[in-house]
C-alpha cells in the first residue's frame, strides 16, 4: 500500500547543532557550493541522509510530532514520487516551525522531490540568517567571482521582483525580510538541481508548498500545483476552509501569458481538455501540467520559472489547522472535505492517515479506470499540544481497527461478506450525524455508501459505483480496472531535437 520512510527523531547535541550553523553560515549556493557542503556536513553523498537524521526535531516519515502529523501513500504508477518534512525548532528557533510537501514529476521526479525537501529547508536557513546578520558582503564577493553567474543572478533578481510586486501591497513590510529570504531560498535550490552530478532534472522536477511558521506568523511559498488550506471557526464556531494558496497551473491568464510571450506553447489535449499544459516551441513535448515547478530545465528558456508564490497570515484564535498536500488529494477532494475528514479524525496522530486513505478511495469514485496518484499530506496544528509517543501507536491502532479499514483488508483477500457491508453503512449514518460536532471521534467518518441505497447522483464524480462496492471486487480485479488512463504531470516525451546519446550528459551545456 504505502511508503513509510524512516520516522527521523535523532538526538543531536548542542556542540553538532552549532556545527551545523557554523557550516550554513560558511557555505554558499550561488556557484554550486551547497553540494560540496553537503557532503562535508554527511561525509560523502552515500551518508547524507544519515547526517540530517541527526537533526533534532526533523520528521520526513509517516508519523507525528509534537505539532503535526505526517502521512504519505504510493499510488499505482509505480514509485512514490511525493516527499514531506516537518521540521521543529527549526533555525534553533523555539517558536519556529518549518513544514513542506513536494510532489516530483518525470523519469527522476521522485529524486528531484527528495532533493528539495531535504535542501530548501537549510538553504532557507542560511539565507534567512544572513540577512538577519546584516552579512550582505559575503554573498556579493560570491555574486562577482564569475560574470556568467552574476548577469543570470541580475535576471533572477528582475523576475523574483516583478513576481513580488504583484503581491506587496498584502505583505507586512516588517516580514519583507523574511520573504525576500524565501524568494532566493528557492532561486538558490533550483540552481543546485542545474548542476546536481547526479540527478538527470532535464524532464524531471518538482512542486513545493512549504510553510514557515513562527509564533503567531505563518509565511507559504509555493511553487506548482500542491495546496496549503487552513481551517478555521466562522462566526457560528462552523468550521470552514480558506485556501492560502494558488495552484500554479498554466490555465491561469498570468501564467500562460508569461510562458507564451516567452516563445511556450499552452494548450490541452483531446482527451483531457480540462488539463492545460506546457509545451516547448517546436516540439509536442514535454506537456508540463503546471507553470512553475523546480527542474524542467527543457522548459525553463520557454516560460517555466521556480520563483515562488509566497504568502502571509497572522494566527487568530479561530485557526485550527493549516493542511499542506500534493495534487493527489485536492484532484478529489474539495478543501471543505479534506478539513472535515481531519477535524473528525479519531485522533491528531492519525489525522493524516485518515486524509489519504479518504483521497485514495474517492479516485477509485471518480476516476475508476485511472491509476490513483500519490498522495502526501502534512497538518500542522495551529494549538499545539505534544503527543506522547505511545499515542501514535495506539492511534495508529484504532484507525487499523475501524470497520471501513477491516472491509479493506477483507476486500484484499476477496472476503467481503454482507455483515462486513453493513457494518459500513451503520457507521456511516452515524457519522453523518455528528459531522458537525464531533471533533474527537471515537471512529473516523467513513466516505462510503451502502450497495442498496447507492443513487447516481450521489457518486464522487462519473462513477456509480460505491466505495464498499469498488473494497468487494478481487485483488485481480482490481487491477484490471486500473489498467486505463494514467493522468499525469508530465507526458515524459523527450525533446526530439537532442539526441538520446546527448539527452543526459549535454543539456546543461544547452541551457
Amino acid at each position: 500500500m504505502g511508503i513509510c520512510y524512516s520516522l527521523v527523531k535523532g538526538k543531536s547535541s548542542e556542540n553538532e547543532s552549532k556545527k551545523i550553523d557554523l557550516m550554513l553560515r560558511k557555505s554558499s549556493s550561488n556557484n554550486g557550493d551547497f553540494s560540496k557542503f553537503m557532503s562535508k556536513l554527511s561525509g560523502g553523498s552515500g551518508a547524507e541522509e544519515r547526517g540530517l537524521e541527526q537533526i533534532e526535531g526533523r520528521v520526513i516519515g509517516n508519523g507525528a510530532s509534537n505539532v503535526a502529523c505526517l502521512y504519505t501513500q504510493q499510488g499505482k504508477k509505480g514509485t512514490n514520487q511525493d516527499a514531506m518534512i516537518v521540521w521543529e525548532n527549526y533555525c534553533s528557533r523555539s517558536d519556529t516551525t518549518f513544514c513542506g510537501v513536494f510532489d516530483g514529476h518525470g523519469p527522476h521526479g521522485h529524486m528531484v522531490a527528495r532533493k528539495v525537501r531535504d535542501y530548501l529547508p537549510l538553504l532557507l536557513q542560511s539565507e534567512w540568517e544572513t540577512k538577519s546578520c546584516g552579512d550582505q558582503s559575503a554573498a556579493s564577493e560570491n555574486g562577482n567571482t564569475n560574470g556568467g553567474s552574476h548577469l543570470d543572478e541580475i535576471m533572477d533578481d528582475d523576475l523574483i521582483e516583478s513576481v513580488e510586486a504583484e503581491n506587496n501591497e498584502k505583505f507586512p513590510e516588517i516580514h519583507m525580510q523574511l520573504k525576500r529570504s524565501i524568494l532566493k531560498a528557492f532561486r538558490s535550490m533550483d540552481k543546485e538541481l542545474k548542476l546536481h552530478p547526479s540527478i538527470d532534472c532535464f524532464c524531471s522536477g518538482s512542486t513545493a508548498v512549504t510553510l514557515v511558521m513562527q509564533g503567531k506568523d505563518i509565511f507559504v511559498g509555493n511553487v506548482g500545483d500542491s495546496r496549503a488550506v487552513l481551517a478555521m471557526r466562522d462566526k457560528d464556531n462552523s468550521l470552514m476552509a480558506v485556501q492560502l494558496t494558488v495552484d500554479l497551473k498554466p490555465n491561469l491568464p498570468r501564467e500562460a501569458a508569461r510562458i507564451q510571450k516567452c516563445k511556450g506553447r499552452v494548450f490541452a489535449l483531446q482527451d483531457e481538455p480540462e488539463v492545460a499544459r506546457v509545451w516547448l516551441p517546436n516540439c509536442d513535448s514535454p506537456g508540463l501540467a503546471m507553470a512553475r515547478a523546480f527542474g524542467d530545465f527543457c522548459l525553463k528558456d520557454f516560460g517555466l520559472i521556480s520563483v515562488p508564490d509566497v504568502y502571509y497570515h497572522h494566527i487568530t484564535e479561530r485557526d485550527e489547522f493549516v493542511l499542506l498536500a500534493t495534487d493527489g488529494v485536492w484532484d478529489v477532494l474539495s478543501n471543505k472535505e479534506a478539513v472535515d475528514i481531519v477535524a473528525c479524525a479519531p485522533s491528531r496522530e492519525t489525522a493524516g492517515r485518515a486524509l489519504v486513505e479518504c483521497a485514495t478511495r474517492a479516485w477509485r469514485l471518480k476516476y475508476p479506470t485511472s491509476k490513483n496518484d500519490d498522495c502526501a499530506v502534512v497538518c500542522l496544528y495551529l494549538d499545539s499540544t505534544p503527543v506522547p509517543d505511545a499515542k501514535v501507536l495506539e492511534g495508529q491502532n484504532r484507525l487499523t481497527n475501524s470497520p471501513e479499514m477491516k472491509i479493506k483488508t477483507s476486500a484484499i483477500d476477496g472476503n467481503v461478506g454482507r455483515s462486513d457491508t453493513e457494518a459500513i453503512s451503520t457507521s456511516q449514518t452515524a457519522g453523518r450525524e455528528d459531522l458537525s460536532t464531533t471533533k474527537d471521534a471515537s471512529e473516523i467518518v467513513p466516505v462510503v455508501e451502502s450497495q442498496e441505497e447507492q443513487h447516481p447522483d450521489k457518486g464522487l464524480g462519473q462513477s456509480k459505483r460505491s466505495i464498499a462496492e469498488i473494497l468487494s471486487t478481487a485483488q485481480d480485479d482490481e487491477w484490471s480496472a486500473l489498467e486505463g488512463i494514467t493522468r499525469v504531470n508530465s507526458l515524459l516525451s523527450l525533446p526530439r531535437f537532442l539526441s538520446a546519446d546527448k539527452r543526459s550528459t549535454s543539456w546543461r551545456k544547452w541551457l
